[in-house]
């Protein structure tokens, strides 16, 4: 079963900009450690914290790469641009809604006639 690692922190404004500017090299320094990771989503909540959001193919896999991410230069090098953190939460995924490629080009026509 699938999870959701959501890790909330704080940065510095004078940091944004490097964090937003490493963090491909960061996820796929990641993704070549632990290839269970399956998507990452980087998003900025109203009171300008930002909350993480990775999901891999098991909870398993998601705890053992928390547990070893600092041990990943780049990733441990991303992680100073972090002036607070507000936790590491896991989440399994019970249920998902997937849009087909049809739905999400907009092509709702060709669905109705299948």
């Amino acid at each position: 079963m699938s999870a959701i690692e959501l890790a909330t922190f704080q940065v510095d404004d004078v940091a944004v900009e490097g964090l937003l500017a490493d963090r491909p090299r960061m996820i796929a320094a990641l993704h070549a450690a632990h290839p269970a990771l399956e998507r990452a989503y980087l998003t900025r909540a109203d009171d300008g914290s930002f909350v993480d959001v990775i999901v891999w193919n098991s909870r398993e896999a998601a705890l053992s790469a928390a547990a070893h991410a600092s041990e990943i230069p780049v990733v441990r090098a991303w992680f100073e641009y972090i002036a607070q953190s507000g936790g590491i939460r896991h989440v399994d995924i019970l249920d998902a809604y997937v849009p087909s490629e049809r739905e999400s080009s907009g092509d709702e026509s060709s669905a109705v006639n299948d």
